[in-house]
């Protein structure tokens, strides 16, 4: 009977985090734009730094947490599931902007930047995996050059922004990032203190997520990689989906794309941070096989986005991408393999 109450409590408190996610997901787009416009730093880099960072907050602080309670698997299998599943988001978002692929209309040198440094970054998790498990302080040598990876990428991102050696060609389809006029009219104090209090919002969120998710994870037998990364990194990534939807429908297609790309940069510091907090060794050699695979998936995932916001087709298969149709069968194909492996 408690085991029963304990799932059911569990469930509820599962729900209402996926429902204040969502709600302040939702919000963030709009703060985020208006934050791009009135600071002058432009829809890819704040996309990429502050709608990626806010919205990374619910599942970074889940991930911590199981790392803190010694749930490896839990942690990473979240972080790991949650740069998938958001890359999948970018076909959502595709098929809401009818208009032409969006890939096509979004295409600007900073989501690039961010693209080849998010390609770096998730191969360093895998040399991490790979490499001899040596720790300093129970941290292994590959999460300081995460950190400095992630810091060093976002500075030369911000540098080809003023100084860019390259241009994506303009069409009629492209939305060049333009100021928008009722955003420079607002308080940006007001601005920020809404990113704020909405990013608070989400990392609290995160936490009561990871208790949720383990009480789940143990009463089913669903076990901490399917848990992790097919509910909580889905639920935790619900304000990228929300959040791109939302700011396609504003017509800030960069920053659409760049909230996706940039929220993963920042999520393989996910693995950083847990491994911090992780007191049993390096949580890199902590990862399962069918945790590991989502690595390969997330690798693979992000070169077709690149592939495709290079070659910039207009119109593809159901009026999306060919990239975008690919990228979802690559994510069908991790879900199957991992329901096998854990079944």
């Amino acid at each position: 009977m408690l085991t029963d109450l304990a799932l059911v409590t569990a469930v509820a408190l599962f729900v209402g985090c996926t429902l204040v996610i969502g709600v302040a997901g939702t919000r963030l787009a709009h703060i985020v734009d208006d934050l791009a416009d009135r600071t002058g730093l432009g829809e890819a880099i704040a996309g990429a730094v502050l709608l990626g960072m806010a919205t990374s907050l619910s599942g970074l602080v889940l991930s911590v947490s199981a790392a803190l309670a010694d749930r490896p698997t839990l942690a990473m299998s979240n972080a790991l599931g949650g740069i998938a599943v958001q890359t999948l988001f970018l076909t959502i978002a595709d098929l809401v902007h009818r208009r032409a692929n969006l890939e096509h209309a979004a295409a600007s040198i900073g989501n690039l930047m961010q693209g080849g440094l998010l390609l770096c970054l998730l191969a360093l998790v895998l040399v991490g995996r790979f490499a001899p498990e040596w720790t300093l302080w129970q941290v292994h040598p590959v999460t300081p050059l995460l950190l400095l990876a992630y810091l060093f990428g976002l500075r030369l991102a911000d540098r080809t922004k003023d100084r860019p050696m390259w241009r994506p060609a303009q069409t009629r389809e492209t939305q060049p990032d333009i100021p928008d006029e009722q955003a420079m009219a607002r308080s940006a104090l007001s601005l920020w203190l809404s990113f704020l209090g909405l990013a608070l919002a989400l990392g609290a969120s995160g936490w009561l997520l990871e208790r949720a998710a383990s009480v789940i994870a143990a009463e089913t037998g669903l076990g901490q990689s399917v848990v992790g990364a097919l509910m909580t990194a889905v639920v935790t990534s619900l304000p990228e989906l929300v959040t791109s939807v939302a700011a396609v429908r504003r017509g800030a297609l960069t920053l659409a794309v760049a909230g996706i790309i940039g929220g993963n940069a920042f999520d393989t510091l996910f693995v950083a941070a847990s491994d911090v907090a992780y007191r049993g060794g390096s949580i890199y050699h902590a990862i399962p096989d069918p945790v590991a695979l989502w690595v390969a998936l997330s690798l693979l995932m992000t070169a077709i986005l690149m592939v495709g916001m290079i070659h910039r087709e207009r119109l593809g298969p159901g009026r999306i991408g060919f990239e975008s149709l690919a990228i979802a069968g690559c994510y069908l194909a991790g879900v199957l393999s991992l329901l096998f492996t854990s079944g």
